[in-house]
């Protein structure tokens, strides 16, 4: 079976969240059971940067540039680095050789053009899909992820061709939603401009442009498929999604259990494993120890210790996080916080810094090494997010013996067991997630039980393995040539 998985940013080559991550890493992991998936991605300057050996397989002489002239494309060939997953390189300076990153300027401003330049990246992920393809290789499958390539979907459906599409939708509240006009400029028919279609309330949607016409539609956990048909989470788009609901599936992210190992990490001061828990623990314990020095923590053992990274932005649940903080302290424990965000957040994490000094750290940006070590050394994980599409933070966290406290929602739910693996609150208030808290707290001095705990955590299978299989399953329902 041949797959062409179109998306606008892959690990490691571009990344601004958890898009690259899955497109990294779901596509080697389908090669590895049988099925010849190829990566279709822009080239960006830092993806041009990092290509090994590349050839020429294709050029476009039809396209125009967001002022009509005609633009300068063509198809490289290379591979995604350190795999054999085969990727092809839409190669179009004036649209995508920016000195920001993928989406926004170097001022945090999104480009004027970004529905053309991924109009154009829909276009090419649906020409290669197609019959009048300029590349030998041929999709079954044609499988797209989030708005930016959200018009793929419609540019095949709308050709009359027969090659199925799979829309993935990683998180709806990034709906790609421009003005009617851009309509037009997109290259799509008048008739795709109706609630049938690509409109979204005045407005053309690239999202749900793919959403309407893809063959099925995937979210990354299966609790977010059911949040996300009714409000607040359908975010407008619920009406269409229930309608597509025998079309609609949740398949559970999976993470990179090769990046994320404390038994070979080269992030960590010392390595750990699960059956190092039967024991005296000493590798989780000395990279706690390393991690308060690093971070300015009193080096207190006992000491409970929350680790959270995340952005920090009131969809985290960082107000609820800042509310529950001082409770934290009093009952003898730490924090530690990694992420940037909104500024206001990032002014009062930086204020309760300063008010327990040694007591709680923070880093205001990102720092993978770090990421790695407080997943290590924290004995607990905040993960309060009001939504939370999948999450990946709390699977790394149970597979460092990192113990998480989530609120019931998104991929949190499907892969947190209360009280087996982790704790769970159903409310996303400051209340709710103090009782989760204090039940950890009380579990954190039976040292025997929370020992069974972690155990139980790290033994979990989060692995892509799963979810190659679901999507190959999927694929063969879609394919005409798999049956």
């Amino acid at each position: 079976m041949n797959v062409l998985y179109a998306t606008s940013e892959a690990a490691p080559l571009i990344k601004t969240g958890g898009l690259a991550d899955v497109s990294g890493a779901l596509p080697a992991a389908l090669r590895k059971i049988g099925i010849d998936c190829r990566v279709l991605i822009p080239g960006y300057p830092a993806v041009m940067y990092k290509l090994e050996a590349t050839r020429q397989i294709a050029r476009f002489d039809n396209f125009l540039d967001a002022e009509g002239k005609p633009l300068a494309a063509r198809l490289l060939l290379s591979s995604m680095p350190g795999s054999e997953t085969p990727l092809y390189v839409l190669d179009a300076p004036s649209a995508f050789a920016r000195t920001g990153g993928p989406y926004q300027d170097s001022d945090g401003l999104d480009y004027l053009d970004n529905a053309h330049r991924f109009a154009l990246l829909s276009q090419v992920a649906a020409l290669l899909a197609g019959a009048d393809s300029p590349v030998d290789w041929q999709p079954d499958i044609l499988h797209c992820n989030d708005w930016q390539t959200g018009l793929a979907p419609a540019y095949l459906r709308l050709s009359g061709s027969t090659t199925p599409s799979v829309m993935t939708i990683h998180n709806l509240a990034y709906q790609g939603i421009f003005p009617p006009e851009t309509l037009a400029e997109s290259n799509l028919p008048a008739s795709s401009f109706s609630i049938e279609g690509a409109e979204y309330y005045g407005n053309l949607s690239f999202l749900k442009a793919g959403l309407y016409y893809a063959n099925h539609i995937t979210t990354v956990s299966p609790t977010y498929a059911w949040e996300i048909q009714q409000p607040p989470l359908g975010m407008g788009m619920q009406g269409l999604l229930t309608s597509r609901q025998h079309q609609l599936s949740g398949i559970l992210n999976g993470i990179d259990t090769n990046e994320w190992n404390p038994a070979s990490d080269p992030h960590l001061p010392c390595e750990f494993n699960a059956r190092a828990l039967g024991g005296n623990n000493r590798g989780k314990k000395l990279c706690k120890l390393k991690l308060q020095e690093e971070l300015g923590l009193e080096p207190l053992a006992d000491a409970p210790l929350f680790g959270m990274i995340a952005r920090m932005t009131h969809q985290k649940g960082l107000d609820l996080v800042l509310a529950v903080a001082d409770g934290i302290i009093d009952r003898g424990g730490q924090i530690a916080l990694l992420g940037t965000g909104e500024k206001s957040i990032e002014a009062a994490v930086l204020a309760l810094v300063a008010r327990h000094p040694g007591k709680v750290a923070s880093l205001i940006g990102y720092d993978e090494g770090l990421s790695h070590r407080i997943e290590a050394g924290s004995d607990l994980f905040l993960m309060p997010s009001l939504f939370e599409p999948c999450g990946l933070n709390q699977m790394y966290s149970l597979r460092y013996g990192s113990v998480p406290i989530v609120h019931a929602t998104g991929g949190l739910r499907d892969t947190v067991e209360d009280g087996v693996t982790g704790f769970v609150f159903n409310q996303p208030t400051p209340h709710a997630l103090w009782l989760a808290v204090e039940r950890a707290l009380d579990l954190y001095a039976q040292k025997s039980a929370w020992k069974t705990l972690m155990h139980t955590g790290m033994h979990r299978d989060f692995s892509w393995e799963k979810s190659a299989l679901a999507y190959q399953a999927l694929y063969r329902d879609l394919s005409p040539a798999q049956t």
